[in-house]
């Protein structure tokens, strides 16, 4: 099993973690890793093309003339295509870009990220991250002492740090039933609690 370092707030080692090698030991899949990325950014995405057909535009509920007799050709809205202010013919629609991978490829993909990070040193465990108020200095002073910059905060639901990160452009905040690939990858550096590490090591075990 890998062992890492725990660390206080003030940027100390006070003690080594044995990390589960179900979770932080895997075989790294890097097709899956691909796939659960391309996923994220792909539902992600909005399909905001659109232009109205000639149900969806408005008026025109009333034929313009009688059918015969008029001298005109036949017409049965002033809303049809040909018309000024008609729907268009086989309009765009907004496009639906998500597709779906199923829980154990999703799971081996964050498996895959975490042992990676593990093994590239990107993985920083703390031994809490407990502040008494929301206080941005607080998050930043903590992170210059592990000397991080950009990094993924994991949590265990703290909302104290979570909202005190906010601020911060090259930090952002997850929770452990709120992590992904994505954001594993994006960031220099995974800040965890010990907390955290233990909640993930049930969960996805």
């Amino acid at each position: 099993m890998a062992n890492v370092s725990v660390y206080n707030m003030e940027g100390k080692e006070v003690e080594s973690l044995e990390l589960n090698d179900a979770i932080f030991g895997v075989e790294v899949n890097e097709h899956l890793v691909h796939m659960a990325v391309l996923q994220q950014l792909a539902n992600n995405r909005q399909g905001t093309q659109k232009a109205k057909t000639r149900s969806e535009v408005s008026g025109g509920g009333r034929k313009p003339w009688r059918q015969k007799g008029t001298g005109h050709a036949r017409q049965g809205s002033t809303r049809a295509p040909q018309w000024t202010g008609g729907g268009m013919v086989f309009a765009p629609v907004p496009r639906d870009y998500s597709f779906k991978l199923n829980k154990k490829e999703k799971r081996a993909a964050l498996k895959s990220v975490l042992t990676n990070a593990v093994a590239e040193k990107k993985l920083i465990v703390l031994d809490n991250f407990d502040l008494a108020e929301i206080k941005t200095k607080k998050v930043a002073e903590v992170l210059k002492n592990l000397n991080v910059e950009k990094a993924l905060i994991v949590v265990d639901d703290n909302n104290n740090v979570v909202k005190s990160a906010a601020n911060i452009p090259t930090v952002k905040t997850a929770s452990t039933s709120t992590i992904n690939v994505f954001d594993i990858l994006k960031y220099n550096t995974v800040v965890v609690t010990k907390a955290a590490v233990k909640t993930i090591e049930e969960v996805y075990a």
